[in-house]
C-alpha cells in the first residue's frame, strides 16, 4: 500500500517538485478547485512563482436524480452539457434552465465569497495548472476541463494528489498533461490517502488567495 500524504500542503509541495518546468514563467497560472484543491494549489503557486486563482465548477444534476450530472457551469459564465444524459433522460430545456439558475446562484455566492470585487484571471493563451486535492470519479475535473477549454488557454496541466488509476488514465486523454502523486488500484476514498483531511472552509480559501496575491506582488516588486 502506498504511503498516505500528511496533508494538502505536503501534497502541494510534492506536486510542485514535479512541475518545476513551469516555474518563473510569465505565461503560467495556477487554478485550484474549491475548496479542498486551493490549499494544494497555494503551495504549487508559491513554489512556481505563479499567480493563484480559483476555478469554480457547479454540477448540474438531473432534477429527479441530483447525483447524476447532466452538465456543469463554471467560472467565466461557461456551461457544459452532457448531451448523452440529456437525451437519455429526455430532460427539457426548461428543466435544464431551472437547475442552472439554482446552481448559478451558488457559483456567484462562491465567486463573491472568495474574490470579492477582484476579477477572475484571464487564462486565454496561458498555460494553466489546474489543481485538486484528489479525484474520485473524475466527473468534476472533467467538467472543469471542458469549461476551461472554452476559455481558450494554450495548455492545461492537471495536478492532483491522488486518483484511481482508471480516472488518471481517462484524464490523460483530456488534459495536455496530468501529474498525480498516487494512483492506487484499491482507491475507496480521497480521505484515505491523507493523514489529515479536515474540510477546507470559505475563510481558508479567501485567506490563501489573499496571501498568494501578496506574495506575488512582493515578488514582482523585488524584480523591478
Amino acid at each position: 500500500m502506498e504511503k498516505p500524504l500528511k496533508d494538502r500542503a505536503e501534497a502541494g509541495r510534492l506536486l510542485a517538485e514535479k512541475l518545476t518546468a513551469y516555474a518563473n514563467r510569465e505565461d503560467v497560472i495556477v487554478l485550484g478547485l474549491p475548496r479542498g484543491g486551493v490549499p494544494v494549489a497555494f503551495e504549487i503557486a508559491k513554489r512556481l512563482n505563479a499567480p493563484l486563482d480559483v476555478f469554480i465548477v457547479r454540477k448540474l444534476g438531473v432534477p429527479w436524480q441530483e447525483e447524476l450530472a447532466m452538465g456543469a457551469i463554471a467560472t467565466g459564465g461557461v456551461c457544459v452539457l452532457n448531451d448523452e444524459v440529456v437525451k437519455a433522460y429526455r430532460i427539457s430545456d426548461d428543466e435544464i434552465a431551472s437547475v442552472e439558475v439554482k446552481e448559478k446562484k451558488e457559483l456567484e455566492r462562491r465567486e463573491s465569497a472568495y474574490r470579492a470585487d477582484r476579477p477572475a484571471l484571464d487564462v486565454r493563451g496561458r498555460t494553466v495548472v489546474l489543481v485538486d486535492n484528489g479525484i474520485a470519479t473524475g466527473t468534476t475535473m472533467r467538467a472543469a476541463l471542458a469549461a476551461l477549454r472554452k476559455l481558450q488557454p494554450a495548455r492545461i496541466v492537471v495536478a492532483v494528489a491522488v486518483a484511481p488509476l482508471s480516472a488518471y488514465e481517462e484524464l490523460k486523454a483530456e488534459a495536455d498533461e496530468v501529474i498525480c502523486l498516487l494512483t492506487p488500484e484499491a482507491f475507496y476514498a480521497i480521505s484515505m490517502w491523507y493523514e489529515r483531511f479536515a474540510q477546507t472552509t470559505d475563510e481558508e480559501v479567501r485567506d490563501l488567495l489573499a496571501r498568494a496575491l501578496q506574495q506575488k506582488t512582493a515578488s514582482a516588486s523585488t524584480r523591478t
